[in-house]
């Protein structure tokens, strides 16, 4: 076993950041099952971290809590990964002072999963010569990474470009040796003529806001929500490549394994506000801005390679070889802007649309430059920069974000409510975009895996119907999430002995979610 030297300055790159930041569309069921396009009509909590106004429009104290599953559909079988997977969802109340007055202050909290990473990836295809170890090869040819040998005989480089995966390949395929008798470093790589891949992800983000939010004569709402974020990030991958040599006879396969696990919490802030333009109409239109969220998040990981093949170059003897990192970064999500418009029609039929911004390019990681210790106030500190260079690929790889939400509710009578929702969401990645591991940054040291998927548009169509009785509501919602992305084993990087192009294979992330809402008011 063996691992790189550490580093005390961490960050983390674009693609990865990219899966952490993405939203999904979560939280009691009579949201979700309006496509959560309750922004400007308000009185329901899932607001809260949305358009906190809308918190506001509720006159009565309530009590909600949510569950249900998800099912990942037409997902490959990977790992024994399960499919269908239970989930806690929501649970929250509001104390209103709202029942007997026009103008009045709410106080509410609520937990919701705003992100659930539960996904199944599997792409396989025809390399044609490239392969993971040459695009390692082809940053010492280009002097991107310098590799050398230390006193154990174990292969390193000196530029942060050189990742985890290039020192687990450089030492399994023996892809440097020293020539003694001219004092210089011969470097090797093999090329392949296929891969199989597959990921697993599970876990989540919880989502724990506070708001307080009220009433201005009943024209004007208003609300302000402090949200906290507990991230739970859990991937296991397996890259697999057949190896030839050079008459393209098979030579054996190399298998990567990946553990990594990216814990923390964040905190944003999150303002709103409502407005009844005519004093005798129910239309209303709504604005929100919400901050960054600032992260400081943990990531570990336990990389293993396996060389199936006749080179039997590892140290020592050894059929595996392995390595394990864990390192802190700073990331800091986009600002997100929303504009909302909410109608209440004869009374018993409601119509909402949203739409949301949120310019992704922005995204800020951020290195760990140090830490320090107040003797006089007992705490400690850290401190953090801009990763610059990470930053600039994240502004040319990632675009910003339009949300699109519809939704209407018809109450078919008093008890009973039916509702229909769409939620569309354009491409977070450009489509000539790719994870380049060649930037000089800790984001690339520590990268175990190299692969990446540009992602499409999201399209969510949503149904929900809900039975009031007395004080207690019931509530369920069915969600159906289709989403298309282009996945790569590596990126493309340019040699004396060509590049290492990879065709595209598309992928799908389809989901069905079920959930259910149970409600008290008091």
């Amino acid at each position: 076993m063996a691992a790189i030297t550490a580093l005390t300055a961490t960050a983390q790159e674009t693609y990865q950041n990219a899966t952490l930041v993405a939203g999904d569309l979560n939280g009691t069921a009579r949201y979700v099952g309006m496509g959560g396009a309750m922004d400007a009509l308000g009185a329901d909590l899932s607001t809260i971290a949305t358009n906190p106004a809308g918190v506001g429009l509720m006159r009565s104290s309530r009590a909600n809590i949510s569950f249900g599953f998800t099912n990942l559909g037409d997902a490959p079988d990977f790992a024994g990964a399960d499919k269908t997977i239970a989930s806690f969802d929501q649970a929250g109340f509001v104390m209103s002072t709202g029942r007997r007055s026009r103008s009045y202050v709410n106080f509410a909290f609520n937990y919701h999963k705003s992100r659930n990473f539960n996904q199944i990836l599997s792409a396989a295809n025809g390399l044609r010569g490239a392969s993971q170890n040459k695009v390692a090869y082809n940053k010492t040819m280009e002097g991107i990474t310098e590799p050398y040998f230390n006193n154990s005989d174990e292969v390193l480089a000196s530029q942060l470009a050189f990742t985890q995966t290039d020192y687990l390949n450089y030492n399994a395929l023996g892809m440097l040796e020293y020539d003694e008798d001219n004092d210089f470093y011969n470097d090797f790589y093999n090329a392949a003529d296929g891969y199989e891949f597959g990921r697993s992800l599970t876990g989540y983000i919880g989502e724990y806001d506070f708001n307080l939010s009220g009433s201005v004569n009943q024209r004007v709402f208003w609300g302000v929500t402090f949200g906290i974020s507990d991230v739970h990030y859990n991937d296991y991958s397996r890259y697999t490549e057949s190896l030839v040599n050079l008459n393209d006879s098979k030579i054996g396969n190399v298998t990567i394994d990946d553990y990594r696990n990216i814990t923390g919490t964040g905190f944003d802030l999150k303002f709103g506000v409502i407005v009844r333009p005519a004093a005798d109409s129910p239309f209303r239109l709504g604005l929100s801005i919400h901050t960054p969220t600032w992260y400081d998040l943990n990531t570990s990981n336990t990389t293993t390679i396996y060389n199936n093949t006749d080179i039997n170059a590892i140290p020592n003897g050894w059929d595996e070889f392995s390595n394990r990192e864990s390192y802190d970064f700073k990331l800091y999500t986009p600002w997100r802007f929303g504009l909302s418009a909410g109608h209440i029609v004869g009374g018993n039929l409601a119509l909402g649309a949203s739409w949301e911004y949120a310019d992704y390019g922005s995204m800020k990681s951020r290195i760990i430059t140090g830490n320090s210790y107040d003797w006089w106030y007992d705490t400690y500190s850290t401190q953090s920069a801009n990763d610059v260079d990470m930053n600039i690929h994240t502004q040319q790889s990632l675009r910003g974000v339009h949300t699109l939400k519809i939704g209407g509710e018809l109450k078919a009578d008093p008890s009973l409510a039916l509702r229909l929702g769409y939620n569309y969401v354009t491409a977070m990645y450009d489509d000539a975009a790719q994870r380049d591991l060649t930037i000089e940054s800790p984001g690339s040291y520590y990268a175990s895996t190299t692969d990446f998927t540009n992602w499409g548009d999201t399209h969510r169509i949503t149904a929900g119907v809900g039975y009031t009785a007395g004080k207690f509501n019931i509530d369920a919602a069915l969600l159906y999430q289709t989403q298309k992305g282009e996945f790569h084993p590596f990126q493309n990087l340019s040699g004396p002995d060509g590049g290492t192009p990879s065709d595209a294979v598309e992928v799908t992330n389809n989901r069905y979610q079920f959930l259910v809402t149970l409600g008290y008011a008091f």
